[in-house]
């Protein structure tokens, strides 16, 4: 159990991790009066733009007590830090978020584990240790099917659809060359998928935030729309999930749980993270408070922030490939925005080298409704790249 311990504005937040989500939440701390200070191998990171820098690699030990000498809290922007890292700040520093969430969410089996024990469902799945065992289960499960390593892996790397039995050779070759473990999933057919984020304050306090409904591109988020195009029953149940996996983790600042909505409305989880979420950036002008404050509300165990939608608003990713034709439209002006009355919020994370397929930033619409929202960016030559 985490101890409270309410850290007032004016202390100075320590992150594990320099992406755009630690910039995001140092925005937002910095509003409330809050200082930072990031931990990042890289150079001039985004967080490391808004905040002190140490450069150091996340599992460096000596960087990591530097970073502890000079907070008053520590959190992590991301999952893949070093638990072990995080254990040993745990133990010497504050770290209320704590290392079990962190280990628990590092590895797919025991996240599905967690999520269960929580009494939420999961796509049914099985360990697999050899290609006999990867056969087994997709004879047993059924194709399509999944096959994923159970630690790393995002944007869907780390992953092979089996669609045929003539996938399984090749997938088990590539796959056990990763040389970690494997879980089978079998594969849902889904009309949506859906997030929800939960926060939660280390005296038990839990807000939440609308599900928002996803839609990828090539195994990266493109969209989030909220509200979600869900039936009322479904929100609700999605809404009590993210409350029960919050509750039974032990959370402390956000939990993002993604979800499938099958075709008869069923739930099943997909995936957790334990930290601000890129499907939640819709939440920046969108509702009464952002994710990011929320999060630093949670972790400082200050009371948490209403979570109401003001606007219909749909988030659009920006890559590496739409940089150039973003750059085009904030400069020479906007009409399609104009003539459909929508309002897009362009935030772009100060990433120095343009990749594509690289989350170099995002637009947050705010529209009177989600399908003129959607129309815009429709119109707009950025995403037609």
């Amino acid at each position: 159990m985490t101890l409270s311990r309410t850290i007032p504005p004016g202390a100075t937040i320590g992150i594990l991790g320099g992406g755009q989500l630690g910039r995001m939440m140092a925005h937002a701390g910095n509003r409330l009066g809050y200082k930072f200070v990031t931990l990042d191998p890289t150079p001039e990171s985004p967080c490391g733009q808004t905040a002190q820098q140490i450069v150091a690699g996340y599992g460096d030990r000596d960087a990591a007590r530097e970073l502890a000498s000079r907070s008053d809290v520590i959190t992590y922007e991301f999952e893949n830090v070093d638990a072990e890292v995080a254990a040993m700040l745990e133990a010497e520093s504050y770290v209320p978020q704590g290392s079990r969430l962190l280990y628990t969410t590092q590895h797919r089996l025991r996240e599905k584990r967690a999520v269960e024990a929580a009494g939420a469902r999961v796509a049914p799945y099985a360990e697999i240790t050899s290609e006999t065992d990867l056969r087994e289960a997709a004879a047993q499960l059924g194709l399509p099917a999944i096959l994923k390593t159970v630690t790393g892996g995002y944007d869907g790397k780390g992953q092979w659809v089996l669609r045929e039995e003539a996938d399984i050779g090749p997938a088990w070759e590539q796959a056990s060359a990763a040389g970690t473990g494997l879980v089978l999933e079998k594969f849902i057919r889904f009309e949506k998928e859906i997030s929800v984020i939960a926060a939660r304050r280390p005296s038990g306090e839990i807000a939440v935030f609308p599900p928002a409904e996803n839609i990828h591109v090539h195994n990266i988020l493109h969209l989030s729309i909220a509200p979600a195009r869900i039936s009322d029953e479904v929100k609700e149940e999605a809404e009590k999930l993210a409350v029960s996996i919050a509750e039974t983790l032990g959370v402390v600042g956000l939990i993002a749980v993604e979800m499938f909505v099958a075709q008869d409305g069923t739930l099943y989880v997909n995936e957790l993270a334990p930290r601000p979420h890129n499907s939640g950036h819709y939440t920046m002008e969108a509702c009464r408070t952002s994710q990011f404050e929320q999060h630093v509300r949670a972790i400082c165990d200050l009371p948490l922030g209403d979570t109401s939608l003001m606007t219909p608003v749909v988030m659009v990713n920006v890559l590496g490939e739409h940089i150039e034709p973003l750059m085009r439209c904030i400069v020479s002006g906007d009409e399609p925005a104009r003539k459909l009355g929508v309002e897009p919020k362009v935030h772009l994370y100060g990433k120095s080298e343009v990749k594509t397929g690289r989350k170099m930033g995002h637009i947050n619409v705010l529209a009177p409704d989600t399908e003129t929202a959607l129309a815009w960016i429709a119109q707009s030559e950025i995403w037609r790249v």
